[in-house]
């Protein structure tokens, strides 16, 4: 076999294979007048891929009837994960195809995918014209019931009766989310049965390659989360930094049930600029222009939705959204974006500068943010000698800052999902004299380790690292060597645990087909180690100082709530020499930052929210009821507005009345930032005594930076 052409891939934001979950009832002894059935090519496609997954994948794992067991539970779970639309019955005759599927993919022989498809498209197709009907009758919304939110853990119903009730709740549920937002029962059947109307013609668009996909993806998943299966569509609109990405707005989008969800925002986007939408929130509607029309896209595809969005730039675009942390069954909000294109200078690193007493002392820190680890290799290839990277932008930095005499820096890479490997490793580089950054174990067990290739120090100070659960891969190999060497403190919460790297086999290398492309395998090959031998992957890094995070909630972020990803392992460690300035201070830094957090009002307010969170996930039902939800959203706001007014009064701001706006000036301040500057300053305060000295001597170079620097931000922290 010819060695394969690849692609690698380290940036755990790299392209998601879209699984369309769209939930509709079963019913029975149906037969759908348009069947779907498997290509010529599919059937040698399936063998040839099976094959590629065992030879180059990291883990070589079998594919035998274990992984066959598990391959049928994926493929009924990406068509029904809600399970309102099969019934037991349904499930029990696919048990027949529990320990055949592995036969089935190395014969080339995918009748019986398509039959379990088939059955889908068909219930789906009556179901959805019955769920229209049932619209024709306004629903009670006096009665005390409830609607269960996520049924993925529930029972399969065993009879159309159940089903017909579930079906019932979950259209009142939606029709109840319409009435809340002030719309009367005319406008809510007609909104709802346009919107199961662009259901069914979406399933009547569904073709075999669609389908061939969806149960690839299915077995892909059994070897790992990142390794999947990229259709031929799919291939020709495939992006390596963005892919799927929104062209306009600057955000990755995939599909979640019927919702269009936000995968990320793309740093220096539209979207990220506005800080209106983020990731995790959910896209409900989409309207061109300030006056256009909003149109409902629940249960569109994805790529349906994209077009909408889409548009020339300086063009503007409305969108409702319902948020991340919204209870469930608030009503969405509205959102206007000017589109624009996210091109490398918005992206790259920036700093700021603060300044404030803590402790009876002055402190002057630099911030430098890094959204991603970026490098304009095009620029770079043309011999451009001002060419754009992480890197050489923060060593710019660096030296503005050292000029202003910064007492310390801040390296803030939250939300900062990864990029370029060997940006990570120049990058660790500037704060190190030499050494090693990060190990790789390939799929063949060789081993190989990445040094600082530049000997000098940049910046020698006192440093420290903030992550959270969206900071991955090149962000988790920095910060690890960071933490690893001792040079600085690593403060937040667990980053993802993206350990992997990808390679991208295109299919067509080894098999042809006349005028017809087979699509794109994406495959884990490697796994990255930390210098100390223990990997990235699965745990991710643990920081010196934790923070509470609403993100830790979330049971799909990190790859630790993925039950197929890689384990954590280790290997045997790199020959390093410690630069430990962090340990004997951590017990000191940590007691004091309890104490600060513990008297901090909007700390309380984070602890809050996550603790509500929490109940709401745990409690996973909604009220069908429309004065209890009326009640529930007026409390919510109430409470909303009290925290605003708090923070208005503390800043001697004259409170505002329900009803008006919250501005801008009301939103939460970065307290966790906050915090990493004053556990810092700590670290300073301990570990450099004749600090006091220092500041009296630096003062007029601060001065001169604020002079020239229009973004430098002052604040008194006491």
């Amino acid at each position: 076999m010819k060695k394969p052409h690849t692609q690698t891939f380290t940036d755990w934001k790299a392209p998601l294979i879209v699984v369309f979950s769209l939930l509709f009832l079963p019913i029975q002894n149906l037969r759908s007048a348009e069947e779907l059935k498997p290509k010529d090519s599919h059937s040698v496609a399936a063998p040839v891929i099976a094959k590629l997954l065992r030879q180059y994948h990291y883990n070589h794992q079998k594919i035998d009837d274990a992984v066959s067991s598990e391959t049928l539970d994926l493929y009924i779970e990406s068509l029904d994960r809600s399970r309102l639309y099969f019934l037991a019955s349904d499930i029990s005759e696919f048990e027949k195809f529990r320990y055949t599927l592995d036969d089935i993919v190395f014969s080339g022989d995918l009748e019986p995918v398509f039959q379990i498809f088939n059955t889908w498209k068909t219930r789906a197709e009556q179901r959805i014209e019955l769920a229209t009907d049932r619209l024709d009758k306004e629903f009670d919304f006096t009665l005390d019931e409830d609607f269960t939110l996520d049924r993925s853990e529930a029972e399969w119903a065993t009879t159309t009766s159940e089903l017909d009730e579930l079906w019932r709740k979950k259209l009142k549920n939606e029709a109840l989310g319409l009435k809340l937002a002030d719309q009367e029962w005319s406008k809510i059947k007609e909104k709802l049965k346009k919107r199961y109307a662009t259901r069914l013609k979406n399933i009547k668009q569904y073709n075999s390659e669609d389908v061939f996909q969806l149960f690839i993806n299915s077995l892909s998943e059994t070897f790992d989360p990142h390794t999947s299966y990229f259709s031929p569509v799919s291939s020709e609109n495939f992006n390596i930094d963005m892919s799927l990405s929104l062209q306009g707005i600057g955000a990755q989008l995939t599909t979640e049930d019927e919702y269009t969800k936000v995968v990320r925002i793309i740093t220096g986007g539209p979207a990220d600029k506005s800080k209106l939408i983020l990731a995790n929130d959910k896209i409900v509607g989409v309207a061109q222009g300030k006056h256009g029309q909003m149109i409902d896209v629940i249960g569109w595809r994805l790529d349906d939705v994209v077009q909408k969005i889409r548009g020339k730039k300086g063009s503007t675009v409305r969108l409702e959204i319902i948020p991340a942390e919204s209870p469930a069954g608030n009503p969405p909000k509205e959102i206007i974006l000017v589109r624009d294109k996210v091109v490398i200078e918005e992206r790259a690193a920036k700093s700021d500068t603060v300044e404030f007493d803590h402790e009876g002392r002055s402190y002057i820190l630099g911030v430098i943010t890094i959204p991603s680890f970026y490098i304009d290799l095009e620029a770079q290839r043309k011999g451009d000698r001002n060419y754009k990277s992480t890197t050489r932008d923060v060593r710019r930095l660096i030296k503005e800052l050292h000029g202003a005499g910064v007492d310390g820096i801040v390296i803030d890479l939250r939300n900062n999902g990864g990029g370029s490997l060997q940006e990570s490793i120049e990058l660790t580089g500037l704060f190190i004299k030499e050494g090693p950054v990060v190990q790789q174990k390939d799929l063949r067990g060789s081993k190989r380790i990445e040094y600082d290739p530049d000997p000098e120090i940049v910046y020698n100070g006192s440093l420290s690292v903030i992550v959270n659960r969206y900071s991955a891969s090149a962000s988790e190999i920095f910060a690890a060597a960071i933490q690893d060497y001792g040079r600085g403190l690593v403060l937040g919460s667990q980053t993802f645990g993206k350990g992997t790297v990808q390679n991208l086999l295109s299919l067509n290398r080894f098999m042809r087909f006349e005028d017809e492309k087979i699509g794109q395998l994406k495959i884990t090959v490697a796994k990255f180690y930390r210098i100390t031998g223990g990997s990235t992957q699965h745990r991710g890094v643990i920081p010196d100082i934790n923070f509470p995070s609403i993100y830790n909630e979330f049971n799909y972020l990190g790859e630790d709530k993925q039950d197929h990803a890689l384990p954590w392992d280790e290997i045997s460690p790199a020959m390093f020499q410690s630069d430990d300035r962090v340990s004997m201070y951590l017990s000191a830094l940590s007691l004091n930052s309890k104490k600060r957090l513990a008297k901090s009002t909007e700390f309380q307010y984070l602890v809050e929210n996550i603790d509500r969170y929490k109940k709401e996930k745990e409690k996973n039902t909604i009220s069908l009821n429309e004065t209890t939800r009326k009640t529930y959203r007026e409390e919510r706001e109430t409470a909303k507005l009290k925290r605003v007014n708090e923070r208005r009064a503390a800043k001697g701001i004259k409170p505002l009345k329900k009803g008006e706006k919250i501005t801008k000036e009301d939103r939460a301040p970065d307290t966790l930032l906050d915090e990493s500057q004053l556990i810092l300053a700590d670290l300073i305060a301990l570990s450099d005594p004749d600090h006091a000295t220092k500041i009296a001597k630096t003062g007029e170079k601060l001065r001169q930076l604020k002079g020239a620097r229009s973004e430098t931000v002052n604040r008194n922290k006491n």
